[in-house]
């Protein structure tokens, strides 16, 4: 049996970040620097997330945030909300394995800069803090990627 060694397997993920940055790079004269600086991206398995909340990362409490997560398969190949069976969980910072989320907000999709149909949700955080967003999902019939998770921390004033 082959088995790829931690240094190949690192190597391959350098190789795909690289070609996501590649991906991203066109746009980015597109952009202001506050839109460049302001998005977090996360790769788990062979699904990367441009994750972005309005506004600026900087939500305050009991006000109505926008977040919204432009996945990509590796090749920078867009996965819109429709072939995604999507999941977003809300926790606080610091829970355990088993929690129940504060909210599962409704995922719906959106358009947000060059990114049309992805994934989207608004949230009100109830108050002051740190939270985890658990983004999950898998692929639908009609697509063709590996089940993933991936997770971002966000302070709310």
């Amino acid at each position: 049996m082959f088995r790829l060694s931690n240094k190949s397997k690192s190597l391959g993920l350098l190789v795909f970040v690289g070609l996501l940055v590649e991906t991203v790079m066109p746009i980015a004269p597109q952009l202001n620097s506050t839109s460049v600086f302001a998005h977090e991206v996360e790769v788990s398995q062979d699904v990367a997330a441009t994750f972005h909340l309005e506004p600026n990362h900087n939500p305050r409490a009991g006000e109505t945030a926008k977040v919204w997560f432009a996945l990509t398969r590796r090749g920078g190949q867009i996965i819109p909300l429709e072939q995604c069976n999507c999941k977003l969980a809300v926790y606080p910072k610091g829970h355990k394995e088993g929690d129940k989320p504060l909210m599962q907000p409704l995922l719906k999709a959106v358009s947000a800069e060059r990114y049309k149909g992805i994934p989207g949700a608004d949230i009100v955080f109830p108050k002051a803090g740190i939270y985890e967003l658990e983004l999950s999902g898998s692929a639908k019939s009609a697509a063709n990627f590996k089940p993933f998770e991936m997770s971002y921390t966000v302070t709310v004033r």
